[in-house]
């Protein structure tokens, strides 16, 4: 080769491995200051005028806590999109591969460059740093918050809610009350599978767990009705699974109380069967139980067994309770409830579930007497 050849290509290759341009690019400061402009303003939007709690009302301490943190991170967040994304596209543009460069070229390469490793590795940890400390102190305050003015139970159910308060000797579903300005201390769990508590005025959630509790702390701030939220997948009535949390004045909240406590002493009074109407208790069916049972045989099973043959059915001649299938025992069922195995199999046999009493379905006596009319009536026309 040629000593002029080798002198060429010398000169190609320097050409090649040169940088074109040094330092950050053109514009590169206005940029940063537009961005940071641009940060500004989205910051004091999220702290001073982001209607959070229009939308989502604090009903309860320490809702405002952490909506503190939500903007916090908010502000930050939007931070890092700005400068990411705005130099992502600012370096695509500066630096993008241009007609003139040959084809092996390559970029500037910025391997081992300590300044800005040190900065991308700085600004980060102080960031996640800040983020931890101010979510620490909140936790921190949740678990050592008051709430033992009124103690409490909440009991997950395929697909209601169990509530249960010290003065009452029956469970309250699906409607949990508490007075405003008090501290309330709610224990969570499960009686069958995983659920989830959440209310989101209240900002806190919590996973029921069976054979886990796990507490609640928090103070009522606003009177009015929200809604319980089940978010974790438990069944097929999960999308129904929600209950109603009413957060009462001090007054109202004694008078329903008071009210509960006399219901409980007068017990609903003797059933009279024989005025049910086997009609009304069809229409009440599609209303109460069909989202758990069917009109068919034993086997076809929602979340409960069919109900269609209850009185007939000679493979399973007994009731889950092990009583034999009449309406004074279909009766006692509705009632009470049942939890625990299903007796019509024998002993050892598998759990079935949880069937909720007449205070979970709000069934009045003469409700119960058209229920046992029309699961009758299924028997007697099969």
């Amino acid at each position: 080769m040629s000593p002029l050849i080798r002198n060429l290509e010398g000169v190609s290759l320097a050409q090649v491995t040169a940088p074109r341009t040094q330092g950050l690019g053109p514009g590169f400061w206005p940029v940063t200051i537009v961005m940071s402009i641009i940060n500004v303003i989205v910051a004091a939007f999220i702290i001073w005028w982001f209607p959070i709690e229009r939308w989502l009302p604090e009903a309860a301490a320490p809702a405002p806590d952490i909506d503190a943190l939500f903007k916090f991170m908010s502000v930050f967040g939007n931070a890092i999109f700005v400068y990411v994304v705005g130099y992502l596209v600012y370096f695509s543009i500066v630096w993008r591969r241009r007609a003139t460069d040959p084809p092996d070229a390559i970029g500037i390469q910025i391997h081992d460059h300590h300044k800005l490793e040190m900065w991308w590795t700085i600004v980060p940890s102080i960031l996640v740093i800040a983020i931890a400390i101010f979510s620490v102190r909140i936790w921190m305050n949740l678990q050592n918050q008051i709430g033992d003015v009124l103690t409490m139970e909440a009991i997950g159910h395929q697909f209601k809610f169990e509530f249960r308060y010290p003065r009452l000797k029956t469970s309250v579903y699906d409607d949990m009350h508490i007075p405003v300005d008090t501290p309330v201390t709610l224990h969570v769990t499960s009686g069958d599978v995983i659920h989830s508590f959440w209310v989101p005025e209240v900002r806190l959630k919590a996973d029921m767990v069976p054979g886990l509790i796990q507490t609640l702390r928090f103070t009522p701030l606003k009177v009015g009705t929200y809604r319980i939220i089940c978010t974790e997948f438990c069944g097929v009535n999960h999308g129904n699974m929600y209950a109603t949390l009413h957060i009462d004045s001090q007054q109202d909240f004694g008078h329903w109380l008071s009210a509960q406590v006399k219901a409980e002493g007068r017990g609903g009074g003797p059933l009279a069967l024989n005025t049910g109407q086997a009609a009304a208790g069809q229409q009440l069916f599609g209303q109460k139980c069909s989202s758990c049972h069917s009109i068919g045989p034993f086997e076809q099973k929602i979340v409960g067994p069919g109900l269609g043959k209850l009185l007939s059915d000679p493979t399973h001649p007994n009731l889950v309770t092990g009583e034999k299938p009449n309406a004074v025992d279909i009766s006692h069922v509705l009632v009470n409830g049942y939890q625990g195995p299903d007796n019509s199999q024998g002993k050892n046999a598998p759990a079935i579930g949880v069937m909720p009493n007449r205070q979970a379905n709000a069934l009045s006596n003469q409700d119960i007497a058209n229920l046992v009319a029309y699961l009758t009536s299924l028997s007697q026309s099969k």
